[in-house]
């Protein structure tokens, strides 16, 4: 029991210090009634996607420990209202600020999570993912630096920038599908160093060589195999947390997918004090 509490004051302590840091409200709503404070909201979205459950669930759980817990439709409200800026603002801060070497990479989500037992109602056919998630991946620390979450089938290469523009990094690593000579272009411009395996299109036919021929030169095996930690990464991602998402609209699956990535950087941060 004392141990429960100890961990509870630090998950508690941890997101009013995150909150403060990150200029947010202390009450989400400025003309509401004012009963729970927006670290409550938050904490009882956390507890709900590290456990896998409801909404009503949360809050059935969190009342039978004797935690304070906004109604289940206050909770889902609070998901719908937070933006998407607030949520890789506090991506930014629990992933620490500062990285010298990342990894890109991309992984997708299903809409549903069908049972095997089913399938058959389905002619045997998985559902599609179209649910895209691309990162970028610290690979020291072993946290999500910066996403970008689309609901729509999308090619890698078109997130690649933002995110490293995000992140701000020394050294990039990445797999072919990244091998973009618009993309090496901006490494250059920015003094980031690229380590992409060229794909080959054949025989070149100009003379003169194109920014991801020259980054060629450069790559480095050894620098590269760092990007397997993104694998990793995002595999601990879908085991802790799901390979599926419940909800429905774009802005709630970003919001959930968000929450996740916030959730897996802030345990790993409980986890070092």
């Amino acid at each position: 029991r004392c141990l429960t509490v100890k961990k509870e004051e630090r998950l508690v302590n941890k997101l009013k210090r995150l909150l403060k840091r990150l200029r947010a409200p202390r009450y989400l709503h400025h003309f509401g009634p004012k009963t729970y404070e927006f670290y409550e909201h938050l904490q009882a979205l956390i507890i709900r996607a590290v456990c896998k459950l409801s909404y009503a669930g949360v809050k059935k759980l969190l009342d039978s420990l004797g935690i304070r817990c906004p109604s289940k439709s206050a909770l889902h409200y609070t998901m719908q209202r937070i933006s998407s800026a607030f949520w890789q603002k506090m991506l930014e801060i629990t992933s620490s600020g500062i990285h010298y070497l990342i990894a890109l990479d991309s992984t997708g989500f299903s809409r549903v999570n069908p049972s095997y037992h089913y399938l058959r109602r389905i002619n045997g056919a998985m559902p599609k993912i179209p649910v895209k998630l691309s990162c970028t991946f610290d690979t020291k620390k072993k946290k999500f630096c910066a996403a970008k979450i689309s609901v729509l089938p999308r090619h890698d290469i078109k997130d690649a920038k933002y995110l490293i523009k995000k992140t701000n990094p020394k050294i990039v690593v990445a797999d072919k599908a990244y091998d973009a000579n618009s993309l090496h272009k901006y490494c250059n411009e920015n003094n980031i160093e690229a380590h992409i395996p060229i794909r080959e299109y054949g025989k070149s036919k100009h003379n003169n060589f194109s920014a991801r021929r020259k980054a060629s030169k450069h790559f480095r095996l050894r620098t590269y195999h760092r990007r397997e930690l993104v694998e990793s990464g995002n595999s601990a991602l879908k085991r802790k947390y799901g390979s599926s998402v419940s909800s429905r609209s774009a802005r709630m699956i970003r919001a959930e997918l968000y929450l996740r990535l916030n959730c897996n950087n802030l345990f790993l941060k409980i986890i070092e004090i």
